[in-house]
């Protein structure tokens, strides 16, 4: 195993999901050997809380040998790193609050990552993420990017195009989620599982989960198992309780459509009329997180400033354990299996060679090894992925050109829009509300 101590960057780092990032990276030494650990964000006060955190988290792991700094200037965050962990929110939770809020006086879905408040995020996401890669490939143009930041699909398709060679590899710890989630309830090890899944990124199916400690396939039992009754919020997701509606819906889809294990996240694809009208146009999912995760990191920094620390509750889920995982195999050349965000070159045979798709891929010191699919996905699927995909690139393509008429394109073809009226809408006014973060339509 290579035992070389590596400096890691986690670009974001005033993110609320920085602990559970770190709690991963201090428990997998052994495999991961740290040096430096930095925290990069240009929210200075988010940062200085996390720092805050983060310090007294290696207090409590008893780490003395890993040195923490926290800074605003990319080239003090990433001269001489080997792994960028990238998590960074283009407008922070007050933009999100639009993504949400925006969509729903059109009678559209307001969602962060799913329509056209996903297209939205993910036009500010374009800007932000390509200025991140660019001071990566200044600074340390050997390391390795593992990028969390959302919608992965427009971010994986936009810095291909403009940094074809970076070396990044983008990932989801949504599926993962629904692994530990089905996992907890049911009695399993996902440890013990191999996967197979296809789609687009939150926008996917198992075919296929087998348990190597049973010797034999469960998928079958586990969808029956979710078509009795939802399955309960895991313990990793006890102080979000909106999370058990999502597995609500998982149910109602399985019910319809009982061949394959679904991504939760088509709901919103699937019933945008069920989930435009569920919804507070007042209190949105931003304002749950604001109200929740980012008021108690902001007062826990301020205990621990206090001097009133107590002991953390170190179940922060698979997130954290996801993304280090993957720096391990990519550093010991383990050739571990993950979920991935690749081009698909063949891999789902009968669609398009350069869709954005997430599979199965292995991870070495090469980066991402793609699992090639054996038969043609049915045309249900196919038919929902190919017009899916196609509104990601004419969203890429409006970035790139300035053109207004390709994002109207995009935001019409979007999945959970029923009209080009209401697209258009919707992209004026969240146009209005970018002005300062996305690029200048015309």
């Amino acid at each position: 195993m290579n035992q070389k101590k590596v400096n890691v960057a986690i670009a974001g780092g005033g993110a609320t999901h920085t602990p559970g990032i770190i709690q991963a990276l201090l428990e997998s030494r052994d495999k991961l050997p740290l040096n430096e650990l930095r925290l990069y964000d240009i929210d200075p006060k988010k940062n200085d809380d996390m720092y805050v955190i983060i310090k007294e988290m290696m207090k409590q792991y008893k780490i003395d040998d890993v040195s923490l700094t926290e800074t605003t200037d990319p080239q003090e965050a990433f001269t001489d790193i080997d792994f960028v962990f990238s998590q960074i929110r283009v407008g922070d939770l007050e933009m999100r609050e639009k993504d949400e809020k925006i969509p729903l006086k059109f009678g559209l879905v307001g969602q962060e990552t799913c329509g056209v408040g996903g297209f939205a995020y993910g036009l500010r996401s374009i800007k932000g993420l390509l200025e991140l890669v660019g001071y990566i490939q200044k600074y340390a143009p050997d390391a390795w990017i593992l990028n969390y930041t959302n919608p992965e699909s427009l971010i994986a398709e936009a810095v291909r195009r403009q940094y074809p060679h970076a070396k990044m590899l983008n990932a989801c710890d949504m599926t993962i989620s629904i692994e530990e989630t089905i996992a907890r309830n049911y009695g399993y090890n996902r440890k013990n599982w191999i996967c197979q899944y296809y789609g687009l990124n939150h926008f996917g199916w198992y075919t296929s989960i087998y348990d190597k400690s049973l010797h034999r396939e469960i998928m079958p039992e586990i969808i029956h198992k979710l078509q009795e009754k939802p399955m309960k919020i895991a313990s990793f997701n006890a102080k979000d309780p909106s999370w058990q509606d999502a597995w609500n819906m998982l149910t109602e889809i399985l019910r319809l459509f009982p061949d394959y294990l679904p991504n939760n996240y088509l709901e919103y694809y699937l019933f945008p009329d069920l989930v435009v009208k569920a919804a507070d146009p007042h209190y949105t999912r931003a304002n749950q997180v604001i109200d929740g995760r980012v008021k108690e990191t902001r007062e826990l920094a301020d205990q621990i400033r206090q001097g009133k620390a107590e002991d953390f509750d170190f179940d922060f889920g698979e997130h954290g354990n996801y993304i280090v995982d993957m720096a391990a195999s990519i550093l010991n050349d383990s050739h571990e299996r993950f979920m991935l965000i690749v081009p698909n070159h063949g891999a789902i045979p009968n669609l398009r060679p350069d869709a954005v798709v997430e599979i199965p891929a292995y991870v070495g010191c090469t980066g991402a090894e793609p699992i090639s699919m054996r038969e043609p996905i049915n045309d249900f699927h196919k038919g929902l992925m190919e017009a899916q995909d196609a509104a990601e690139k004419l969203l890429v393509d409006a970035y790139f050109e300035n053109s207004y008429q390709k994002a109207l394109q995009a935001m019409t073809l979007n999945q959970t829009v029923p009209s080009a009226d209401k697209a258009k809408k919707a992209l004026d006014a969240l146009m209005e509300a970018n002005k300062e973060y996305w690029p200048h339509l015309k």
